[in-house]
């Protein structure tokens, strides 16, 4: 399943919520949304800083998570990142593969 790893910052009304029904109850919901798609979390950490939350999910397909990711924005709770994670194999045969390209003014 392709990975991910999404990082979160809460809006003052995201991190009310969060305050209200604390860390636990957040991860109930992520792991609600998430299964609900086919996929898993692997991990899911708080932290201060320029992200209040990390995580790393696995979802059938981009496609999926690109469905929670319009939603989570629509919420207009949290401003949101997901960035693919590749494995080595996946790098490895990315690396053998022949790609024709012309850098620009050469």
């Amino acid at each position: 399943m392709p990975k991910f790893l999404i990082q979160a910052t809460y809006t003052p009304e995201g991190t009310k919520g969060l305050l209200k029904e604390g860390a636990s109850g957040r991860r109930a919901a992520v792991d609600q949304v998430v299964t609900g798609l086919g996929g898993q979390v692997e991990a899911m950490y708080f932290a201060f800083g320029e992200d209040d939350i990390v995580l790393i999910v696995d979802f059938p397909d981009p496609v999926s998570m690109a469905a929670v990711s319009l939603t989570v924005k629509a919420g207009g709770a949290l401003h949101t990142r997901a960035t693919p994670l590749l494995t080595l194999d996946e790098i490895d045969e990315a690396a053998r593969r022949q790609v024709a390209f012309r850098a620009p003014g050469t």
